[in-house]
């Protein structure tokens, strides 16, 4: 893991600390932002630390969870929100000189296809008991496909409005803060003025 500064470790711990509060919180099912901070870790340290990140708060969210110990499906939880930092470091080096309109859409889609790729892999988590009980794998994955379609389906609107609404916003709240100076450039992150 690269060595960070101590402005960038003291809000890394912020970020983790803010993002384990509101994933701890009762909220509505399949409404979170975790995916969001996770995103943003990815993009703000890269994506060892992006995935390291998602991982350790659903880590820790398998065992403090509202609803309840994470069990087969922690494992799950832990690989696809990993996924969704990875991606956030990748989305960095990838992203350049846009427009806010431009990038508020792109992180938009990315955030549905990435929510969806989450929900496939933890729909596969809650298949597991019900296999490894005797019923054979295609029945045990099209029963939790079947009964997470209309939670997958909130989840994923709900990420495609927190992703288009508010990455920019908190981008430029995090470029504020110390050791969040270094994301993009007044020049790279442009007002759309159209």
């Amino acid at each position: 893991m690269p060595l960070l500064s101590v402005r960038k470790l003291a809000l890394l711990s912020v970020l983790t600390a803010v993002s384990l509060g509101i994933q701890l919180t009762p909220r509505p099912p399949n409404v979170e932002f975790t995916s969001l901070f996770t995103f943003l870790v990815g993009i703000l340290y890269g994506s060892l630390i992006g995935g390291f990140f998602g991982g350790f708060v659903m880590f820790v969210n398998g065992f403090l969870s509202p609803w309840g110990f994470g069990g087969f499906m922690m494992p799950f939880q832990i690989v696809g929100m990993a996924i969704i930092g990875i991606a956030g470091g990748f989305y960095k080096r990838c992203t350049v000189g846009v427009h806010s309109a431009q990038v508020s859409v792109e992180v938009a889609v990315l955030g549905a296809f990435l929510t969806l790729l989450y929900d496939i892999i933890t729909n596969v988590g809650v298949a597991v008991p019900p296999a490894l009980s005797g019923v054979p794998w295609h029945i045990a994955l099209i029963a939790a496909f079947s009964t997470g379609a209309p939670f997958s389906l909130v989840h994923i609107i709900s990420n495609i409005a927190l992703f288009g609404s508010g990455f920019i916003p908190l981008i430029k709240a995090l470029q504020r803060v110390p050791g969040g100076e270094a994301l993009w450039s007044k020049k790279e992150l442009l007002h759309s003025q159209r």
